[in-house]
């Protein structure tokens, strides 16, 4: 039953919170280490982690002060790495429930119903949070790129955390309240039986609604306008074109793609007949997938080698976005090789179909791409086309959405005479 990820907010400093985690893991023997880093906003944020490995890790975010009001979550790495799997399936709904009851979604909105209890913690990325009339949470809630309402009569017996967020409360909180970057909006039936405290965020209540504790607010940070610089000196630009050694490269790369097309054919035939039949019947909808794979995946990656402990899985999907970007090439090569053997009336086999094409298909883009400022548009595009047939077909091991499935001719033999 341990939770994925677990949201705390109290009221503390950062030192009491470095003392607490020592003291909740000195049993064990693993040794506890933390980093503070103070950020231009007054926000400070220290970083624990405990164990040889790294097996699991605290953040705590705080607000300036001797006593100020804290954010601890905690998360292992092994399970941080299963959500960086879901980030390359953005087109699916993931959801989980711990046995200790706890609810984890990705990309889905969670609904608990009217009357009903929840004895564990919820936490939505990209979703929405709506509690019924009457339903009781008996945990911490987070939600990230969400909306969540509690309706009125529904009780929160934890804190809620909104990372981005609006939270309308129209029943009651028995817990502190955290917003980064949300609003909350107390209705006049809310009761927060706790503090609210907000980093970039807004809280609006109508009159009725109860708060206990305090609100805090971040404090707005102070901007240092430096002194304009002195214009810099005109730099001397030299342009060097070698077109001959650009041939040999172009000529090189094209040798290299035909020799690994020739190889490949031979075991992976139907797989690249199949990313070519997407590339020639969905065109713009493979230079979507492509695109998606060449803008939105380095994002992703950069986001996973800043945390450090993603970097293994960011090595894989940088991987994988390579060999998609192979695979779709020889794909098409191999479909210029069909057409160019059709076009001369000869019949080759296929291995050597495709590591021809391939080699006149690296040949053309890399000879083209020698023309100044425009040339590397077409080997752009093409490499948009082909690395998104590979995606959108599994490199090769399924139909391209939406076409028809083959259909089987059976010949029928005449009774012989």
């Amino acid at each position: 039953g341990e939770q994925i990820v677990s949201v705390d907010v109290r009221e503390c400093g950062l030192q009491d919170i470095e003392g607490e985690l020592k003291s909740e893991y000195k049993q064990s023997g693993d040794a506890l280490q933390c980093v503070t880093e103070s950020f231009p906003l007054n926000i400070d944020f220290r970083v624990c982690w405990y164990g040889v490995v790294m097996d699991g890790f605290h953040l705590a975010v705080c607000a300036p002060g001797t006593r100020s009001t804290c954010m601890i979550v905690k998360a292992t790495w092994k399970r941080l790495l299963l959500i960086a799997v879901f980030l390359f399936l953005p087109l699916s709904k993931v959801q989980a429930q711990t046995p200790g009851g706890d609810v984890v979604l990705f990309g889905d909105n969670y609904t608990l119903g009217e009357g009903e209890t929840l004895n564990g913690s919820i936490v939505v990325f990209g979703g929405d949070i709506d509690i019924l009339t009457e339903a009781v949470v008996n945990d911490s809630v987070a939600i990230f790129g969400g909306d969540m309402s509690i309706a009125e009569d529904a009780t929160i017996n934890g804190d809620i955390a909104v990372f981005g967020g609006q939270l309308t409360i129209s029943g009651k909180i028995k817990g502190t309240v955290f917003l980064m970057g949300g609003q909350a909006f107390l209705k006049e039936s809310a009761l927060v039986d706790g503090d609210i405290a907000t980093f970039g965020g807004q809280v609006s209540q109508e009159p009725g609604a109860q708060i206990t504790g305090d609100i805090t607010n971040n404090t707005p940070p102070t901007v240092d306008v430096p002194d304009a610089p002195d214009a810099p000196a005109s730099p001397n630009i030299e342009v060097k074109v070698n077109p001959f050694m650009g041939l040999i490269n172009a000529v090189s790369t094209a040798i290299g793609m035909g020799l690994i097309g020739l190889l490949l054919g031979l075991f992976l035939q139907p797989q690249f007949e199949r990313s070519a039949a997407a590339i020639t019947s969905q065109p713009f909808v493979a230079g979507g997938f492509g695109a998606l794979a060449f803008f939105v995946g380095p994002f992703v990656l950069v986001i996973m080698v800043v945390t450090l402990f993603l970097i293994p899985v960011a090595a894989v999907g940088a991987l994988v976005i390579f060999l998609a970007w192979l695979f779709g090439m020889i794909a098409l090569g191999q479909e210029v090789g069909e057409r160019f053997t059709r076009a001369i009336n000869q019949s080759w086999a296929p291995a050597i179909t495709t590591g021809f094409g391939s080699f006149l298909l690296m040949l053309v883009t890399g000879l083209v791409g020698l023309v100044p400022c425009v040339g590397w548009l077409p080997s752009f595009l093409l490499s948009l086309v082909a690395t998104g047939a590979a995606l959108m077909t599994w490199f090769g091991t399924r139909n391209p959405p939406g076409s028809a499935p083959a259909v089987q001719v059976i010949e029928t033999i005449p009774p012989a005479s």
